[in-house]
């Protein structure tokens, strides 16, 4: 006979059996482990063993006569959950942990509702649709509704379903997502709605659930079913999930509604980690399991098993503040290391150079490269420090974000630089023309085929000099561009490719004049192919203009982003032997190294200047505690005093606020090296807003694009939007960005190109 779920009595004794289940932990995993019947919330703080008391609380429910069957454990990864399984298995004597139902919310809400689709309106036979198949619908449905096409600039098929999936997963209705999210696609608000609509119709009636649909089907199956949700609250009498951080609201609504009315649930995560809102995670969640779970038991994990004690104290110190949270202490007991180091490097450069040398220290002390990791905020913080690997014959992975030249409008740009300096390039003359309206690829192929052959290496060498020798064979392609009978439909188009070249060839090696050239042709370009998140591309596009300042030839930058770029790692931890890991830090979740290095941590870069009110800024902090807990021996703090703003003049960089909340005795401070070479152009202005209710952002002088208005916008200008009425400019982002204070809807980022603003 079964025994009772639980012991009611933590303390009362315990079969002679569950001796393995408690075996090896410390006081607070046991007292997780073997905690009574009710709702428990185990926060758990990194490197705590969260994994480890998982699956001794899976073996200890069994070994109390918890039939295993009626186990319900819910992950983020199958090979997660699978794990679990297995390591439970491994402390008791028999396979009794099998029968244990344990996977993603997706693959468990697919067994579900495979038996009870009925009381969906669906078959049990229904189809899940991947993400290609549901692109493909959606661009089935715009062609249908007469939505897009050519000649017009509309959503892509890939951002209409991110919309409609993120307005499903965070319960934000479409309009109020596209206003605060995509707001410079509230002009095509309306067709995206109609396309949502019949999106939804679409999989009713051809019997197909998208990923988003088995958790909205599922919550909706135990909402409106007493009957079915009684059935599976019988079957399943107690549940562990996972990662209780990442959990989006309609997760949680399914934990809690599975769980009644017995509220036998463990949720096992920690709220300093919770850095996904992007991805539809709610902080919330975490947060109120005890308002949600009334009578919760909250046990803390404080004991890491990773990091040394000098980088937990730090660790402690950048969490400390968080006006909201489970407050915690990580200690270790792990032998000490040194304190980690805090160093204020000249510029970008310099700190590349301080990270290169440093690793280059730590392989000279026998430390495997895979042990160390550069993570830092966003993907393009990397690109000076990937030239400085290069060029120091450093092999290293990139995660989390395109290296320079794999995004592809980055390759756009560069393509046209080739071709200057070595006009046999055929693959990137092919990339230029494909990038003009109405040319294809069989139009583009028969100009390049009408191209002089390369010329052999011996004829080279008698062109008069290196000089010389660059220009002839590009003045020879310009004369068969020249001479192609170019279509009515593409001509404007392929005469102002005509006139780039031109302009290219006889403005020198310098790189920047040549890039400005580049970018003011590719713009409308850039806009057209990219409709959708031109303004997020933009900023890559930006990084370019510091990035070639130390450049003197264009040559030597193009042979420095030539070199063959590494082999991704598709997401194992383990990395790729004998190679650095860079990694943003979202990327680096869960993951561990001996020694980590965290860049960029300067004011506008960490926290990101995207940061707009209290909530974004907090969990900019949580992902810098998520970025200082991934390093076991070393940590490295490292930010340039001076960068290379988008009008190409050096700027005074400041620390990250987060940075001055710790106290200087944690940390190692070297001397640093030369102070900048100049003062700060610009002493008054703030180049990225303060956090609410620090005063109003200070402005950046320069100058969007002027909106169609009779006065030219400035900052301090009032003016009116069509649907948020009057409000007042706080800051101007060149080339097109601007941020507006408005009376009623508060701070909005508006892209001149979509924004109707009239100036007051």
């Amino acid at each position: 006979m079964q025994r009772s779920l639980f012991n009611s009595d933590p303390t009362s004794a315990t079969p002679v059996a569950a001796a393995e289940a408690l075996a090896g932990l410390n006081p607070a995993q046991r007292e997780a482990v073997s905690a009574p019947a009710g709702p428990i919330l185990v926060i758990a703080g990194a490197g705590s063993g969260k994994t480890r008391t998982l699956v001794h609380r899976l073996a200890y429910l069994v070994e109390q006569g918890v039939a295993p069957e009626s186990l319900l454990l819910l992950t983020f990864t199958r090979k997660a959950a699978q794990e679990m399984i297995a390591r439970a298995g491994h402390l008791l004597p028999d396979a009794s942990c099998r029968q244990v139902t344990g996977g993603t919310f997706h693959a468990t809400a697919n067994l579900i509702l495979r038996r009870y689709a009925a009381h969906v309106g669906y078959r049990a036979n229904f189809t899940i649709l991947d993400q290609g198949d549901a692109e493909g619908i959606i661009n089935l449905l715009k062609s249908s509704l007469g939505l897009g096409g050519a000649g017009r600039r509309f959503p892509s098929r890939r951002l209409l379903l991110a919309i409609i999936s993120k307005a499903a997963n965070t319960e934000i209705g479409i309009f109020d997502l596209v206003e605060s999210q995509y707001l410079h696609l509230l002009e095509f608000l309306d067709d995206i709605l109609l396309i949502a609509e019949h999106y939804r119709r679409f999989k009713i009636s051809h019997g197909l659930m998208d990923y988003d649909d088995l958790l909205l089907y599922w919550r909706q199956l135990l909402r409106e079913n007493e009957e079915v949700r009684a059935e599976l609250g019988r079957r399943f009498q107690a549940l562990l999930v996972d990662e209780y951080q990442d959990t989006n609201p309609v997760q949680a609504e399914i934990v809690r509604l599975l769980a009644a009315p017995r509220n036998h649930v463990m949720a096992v995560g920690d709220d300093a980690q919770s850095i996904y809102s992007f991805r539809g995670a709610d902080f919330r969640n975490i947060m109120e399991f005890p308002k949600q779970f009334p009578g919760t038991r909250i046990i803390r994990l404080e004991e890491n098993y990773r990091s040394t004690p000098e980088i937990l104290q730090v660790s402690n110190a950048i969490i400390a503040p968080a006006p909201e949270q489970y407050r915690k202490n990580l200690f270790s007991k792990l032998a000490g290391g040194g304190k980690p180091v805090l160093y204020a490097a000249r510029n970008e450069g310099a700190q590349a150079r301080f990270v290169v040398e440093n690793i280059r220290q730590l392989q000279a002390s026998g430390l495997p490269t895979e042990e160390i990791a550069v993570l830092f905020r966003s993907g393009f913080h990397s690109y000076k420090l990937e030239l400085e690997l290069a060029a120091a014959g450093i092999s290293f992975e990139k995660r989390g974000g395109l290296k320079l030249t794999e995004s592809a409008h980055i390759k756009d740009v560069l393509a046209h630089l080739r071709v200057l300096c070595n006009p046999a390039d055929r693959l990137s003359w092919h990339r230029l023309l494909l990038l003009l309206d109405k040319i294809g690829p069989k139009t583009a192929a028969g100009i390049i085929d009408r191209f002089p052959a390369p010329a052999a290496a011996e004829d080279a060498e008698g062109t008069g000099g290196e000089e010389g020798g660059a220009e002839q064979p590009l003045a020879a392609h310009l004369q068969v561009l020249a001479a192609y009978p170019a279509a009515k439909g593409w001509q404007q188009g392929f005469l102002l490719l005509q006139e780039l070249l031109a302009d290219l060839q006889a403005a020198g090696p310098a790189p920047l004049p040549l890039l400005e050239l580049v970018l003011v042709y590719y713009q409308p370009i850039f806009q057209r192919l990219y409709p959708d998140d031109y303004p997020r591309r933009q900023r890559d596009l930006e990084q370019l203009r510091p990035l070639l300042a130390g450049y003197q030839d264009i040559r030597d930058f193009l042979a420095d982003t030539a070199l063959d770029p590494p082999a991704v790692n598709a997401g194992g931890a383990e990395g790729l032997p004998d190679r650095l890991v860079l990694s943003t830090i979202h990327s680096a979740k869960g993951l561990e190294w001996d020694s980590v290095f965290i860049i960029h941590l300067a004011e506008g870069k960490f926290p990101s200047g995207q940061a707009e009110d209290d909530e974004q800024y907090e969990e900019e902090r949580r992902l810098f505690y998520v970025a200082a807990t991934r390093a076991k021996r070393n940590l490295y703090l490292v930010y340039p005093r001076e960068v290379t703003g988008m009008d190409r003049r050096p700027a005074l960089c400041h620390p990250s606020p987060f940075l001055g909340e710790v106290p200087p005795r944690l940390l190692d401070l070297p001397a640093v090296g030369p102070p900048p070479a100049t003062a700060d152009p610009y002493p008054k202005r703030q180049l990225y807003r303060p956090r609410p209710g620090q005063g109003e952002a200070s402005s950046e002088e320069g100058g969007g694009r002027q909106p169609a208005a009779d006065r030219p916008l400035a900052v301090g200008a009032r003016v009116r939007h069509p649907f948020f009425g009057p409000g007042v400019v706080v800051r101007m982002v060149p080339p097109s960005t601007v941020d507006v204070r408005f009376d009623r809807h508060g701070f909005k980022t508006l892209h001149l190109d979509y924004a109707k603003l009239e100036t007051l």
